[in-house]
């Protein structure tokens, strides 16, 4: 009968419960063959008594092994959260100083950049400056006008200066009394007339006398009686003031 169960059962794949049944009718096979190798003379004597259950033997140290095997794995875990974190703030600090580098060495840069323009500023600066002196010292000595170092030269540079004190006079007046006084001689001086039995005696182109030629200098010309411009500036500004201009001078004033 047995045989014939395993047989059923190799067909087809065993359920949960077939499996358990077969356990049981494997039981019930082993024990009815245990039954039959009884000789006959023994006896079949059953018992009742239960079986004792085996004795279950418990041990503390597999319980303390497992919670210390927790605990380990729970410090392992802490340990690698710890070093990730120390990594992270390792990366971190890494990073700031990174930063931190770049951001001194863009100052840096700025800075030298900034003095280099200010620099290159300054220059330019300079540049237009000295170009600025140079065309008004060009142009100051185009605005110097030259004369020729004769009476034609010192009769007009002196209506020049005339001009700008707002003297009267005119070339040829000027010329008329210049010819008669001293006759274009810039170092001319009368030793005969009254001035000179005074003391005072007349000098240079105009034949001015020395406190005449004191009152009535124009600035911007020589303290010298006997230069010629000064000497002609000084005489013409006297005359206007006594005789309107010095063309209105045809005799000794």
């Amino acid at each position: 009968m047995p045989k014939n169960i395993f047989s059923r059962v190799q067909s087809r794949s065993l359920t949960r419960h077939h499996k358990i049944a077969m356990a049981g009718v494997a039981t019930l096979g082993a024990v009815a063959i245990g039954v039959s190798a009884v000789p006959s003379g023994a006896s079949t004597k059953t018992t009742t008594e239960a079986a004792q259950p085996a004795a279950v033997a418990y041990s503390n140290q597999q319980i303390k092994d497992v919670k210390a095997s927790v605990t380990d794995q729970m410090a392992d875990a802490s340990l690698k959260a710890e070093q990730i974190a120390a990594k992270k703030k390792a990366d971190a600090a890494a990073a700031a100083k990174k930063k931190a580098a770049a951001e001194a060495a863009a100052e840096k840069k700025a800075a030298a950049e900034a003095a280099a323009k200010k620099k290159a500023e300054a220059a330019r600066k300079a540049k237009e400056a000295a170009s600025r002196d140079a065309k008004r010292a060009q142009a100051k000595k185009a605005a110097v006008k030259s004369y020729p170092n004769n009476l034609d030269g010192w009769i007009r540079e002196s209506l020049d200066v005339m001009k700008k004190h707002g003297i009267p006079g005119s070339y040829d007046g000027i010329k008329r009394n210049i010819m008669r006084e001293s006759s274009g001689n810039p170092k001319a001086i009368n030793n005969w007339d009254i001035n000179a039995i005074n003391g005072i005696p007349s000098k240079g182109l105009l034949q001015v006398i020395p406190p005449t030629f004191k009152h009535w200098h124009v600035p911007g010309t020589s303290w010298d009686i006997y230069d010629p411009v000064a000497n002609i500036t000084a005489a013409c500004n006297y005359a206007a003031d006594k005789y309107g201009s010095m063309d209105n001078v045809d005799s000794a004033y």
